[in-house]
Parts: structure tokens; C-alpha cells; sequence
């Protein structure tokens, strides 16, 4: 399997085991098993509110001796609600305190979009703030001086675009090092990509398989279902593997870290084997083939009537 090197030589393996979604009582199990069949990449975050749960997974793996924390890499993100400098080391202390351990290996600014504090989430205007009300440069400064605390070793976003990158770098003492955005043959993203390696920011690939099982409030009319993509089909038949294989593979051939969700061990096993799938030039080529620019968490569940976010702003601007 590949791996991601960050700038001080720690190595993140390129297939984790994505959480959101996971349910209460079905966590526990599914990140038991992954780590049983060798995952050393788990992804969190506060607003899945299964990281109790995980941290008794991970509590009961290391007392079996599973794994050591050494080897474990754990990702978890701050939320909308937690942007005041004031309540980042909070929020990251809370999600410690939930996952049993001392130290994150990775957080992340979880959207370029602030709630006001203490709402988790809002179906008004009324629970939003404008981003430049919080600004995020003041949020990761407080992020920041997490990593001089100890608590997090690495720092980094989720869903940011270029400028948006371009305006956090231009004031951060620390650089960000990992932007993890939806990222699937249909919405390859190459600019950002490039964008981003060519700046020392790693790129992880959320919904890599679609988010099929998310909320119908969050699904858009007549989605395209990537496991019937004839191009995806066509490769996945000629190597002999299900579709999910084939568009885990791409990410991880790519360069990328790729995080899919499964409480499933068949499936947990089958995503984690896609890494020794031989895509050849011409697969990638054909795969990079299909790309046009789709997305299947558009975004468009931020807008409120006269609030202060737009897909089209959280996209483009």
C-alpha cells in the first residue's frame, strides 16, 4: 500500500477507515475488526458523535495488544461550531477525552463555515456567523498552538478550495498539511491536487464510493451510481473485483489517502485489498476519462434564505 509522508518522515497509509455514518453499536465492531485485519488509519470527527464509542475500540485494541498507539494514525476534524480561538483546544480536549487517547495525529478545520458557538447545527440564518465575523486565520491559530501543546501533531482542512487554501497560507505559522475533500473519479479535482502536492498539503478523498448510504435530505435528483459506470464496470470486470475496489484503487494509485466506510468485514477486507490491485497506464487513463466535475455533497445544504454561505461561494470563492 502506498503511504503519505508528511514533512517531519511520519507516514499516513494511504486506505483508512472512514467513520461517518457508522452507527452506535455497529463503530465499536467495525474498527475492532479493521484493526484485526491491518488498518492503521482511522478517520473521525466530533459531528459523526461515534468517537466515544471508537475510543473504547481503540482502548480495548490496545489492551489486547492489537496495536500500539505508535502505529495507529487518527484523524479527527473541528466543527463549525467550535471556530472561536477560544473553543478549538476545548473541542480537541472533548474528542481526546471520547477517542482514550493523548494526542491526534491529524485535525482538521471541518468546513470554511461558522456556526455560532454552541449551535451544532441550524435550519436558519440565525445559527450562522460570516466568515469573516471568524475568520478562519484566527481559528487556526488557535490550532496552531494545539500542536505546541502536544495535543495534535499535524494540522490541516477539509473542503477548501484553492483560494481559500491561498488565504490561510499566506498567514499561517504552520503550514496546513492535509486538505480532505470528496474526491471520486467523477469529481477527480485535479487542479486542487496539483495544487495542493505541488504545496506540501497531502489530499485525502472523502465519499470515495458515492456516500450512497447518506441521508435522502442530502441526495440530489437522479444521482449517477458510480458501481454501474460502465467505464468503472469495464475495469473492475477485466481485474475481477467489485467497482468499489476499482475506485478505492484509483485514489490510492493516485497519490492520495482515500478514507471509505464499511461496518461490513467482507467488505472492510475487500477495501483495505483494493491497495494490490495492478491498475495498469491504460486503466487510469480510462478511469481519468470519466471525471466531470460532479459532486455528490453539493454543498447546497449550507444555504439558508438570507444566509451567508452558497454552494457556489464554498466551491469557487
Amino acid at each position: 500500500m502506498n503511504q503519505l509522508t508528511f514533512h517531519n518522515g511520519d507516514k499516513l497509509d494511504a486506505i483508512g477507515l472512514g467513520t461517518w455514518k457508522s452507527e452506535p453499536g455497529e463503530v465499536y465492531e467495525a474498527v475492532r475488526e479493521a484493526i484485526r485485519i491491518g488498518y492503521r488509519h482511522i478517520d473521525c470527527a466530533w459531528i459523526y458523535q461515534n468517537e466515544a464509542e471508537i475510543g473504547t475500540a481503540f482502548a480495548d485494541s490496545f489492551a489486547a495488544g492489537e496495536v500500539t498507539r505508535e502505529e495507529l494514525w487518527v484523524t479527527s476534524k473541528l466543527w463549525n461550531s467550535f471556530h472561536a480561538p477560544e473553543d478549538v483546544a476545548p473541542a480537541l480536549q472533548e474528542t481526546l477525552t471520547n477517542l482514550q487517547l493523548d494526542y491526534l495525529d491529524l485535525y482538521l478545520i471541518h468546513w470554511p463555515i461558522a456556526h455560532k458557538p454552541g449551535v451544532t447545527f441550524s435550519e436558519t440564518a440565525d445559527g450562522f456567523l460570516p466568515i469573516d465575523e471568524m475568520p478562519i486565520e484566527a481559528t487556526w491559530k488557535a490550532m496552531e498552538a494545539c500542536v505546541d501543546q502536544g495535543l495534535v501533531k499535524h494540522i490541516g482542512v477539509s473542503n477548501f478550495n484553492i483560494p481559500k487554501l491561498k488565504k490561510l497560507m499566506a498567514s499561517a505559522r504552520i503550514q496546513p498539511e492535509m486538505n480532505q475533500v470528496e474526491s471520486h473519479p467523477l469529481l477527480a479535482q485535479n487542479e486542487l491536487l496539483s495544487f495542493c502536492l505541488s504545496n506540501g498539503i497531502q489530499y485525502t478523498a472523502y465519499s470515495p464510493l458515492g456516500s450512497r448510504d447518506r441521508a435522502a435530505g442530502m441526495k440530489g435528483a437522479d444521482e449517477p451510481d458510480m458501481f454501474e459506470n460502465e467505464v468503472i464496470k469495464s475495469v473492475a470486470d477485466k481485474h475481477g473485483v467489485h467497482p468499489a475496489q476499482i475506485l478505492i484503487k484509483w485514489a490510492e494509485a493516485r497519490g492520495t489517502s482515500v478514507i471509505p466506510k464499511s461496518v461490513n468485514p467482507k467488505r472492510l477486507k475487500q477495501n483495505l485489498e483494493a491497495a494490490n490491485i495492478p491498475l495498469s497506464d491504460e486503466d487510469m487513463d480510462a478511469m481519468n476519462g470519466v471525471d466531470k466535475g460532479y459532486r455528490f455533497l453539493n454543498g447546497i445544504f449550507w444555504e439558508r434564505p438570507g444566509g451567508f454561505y452558497t454552494a457556489d461561494s464554498l466551491w469557487n470563492d
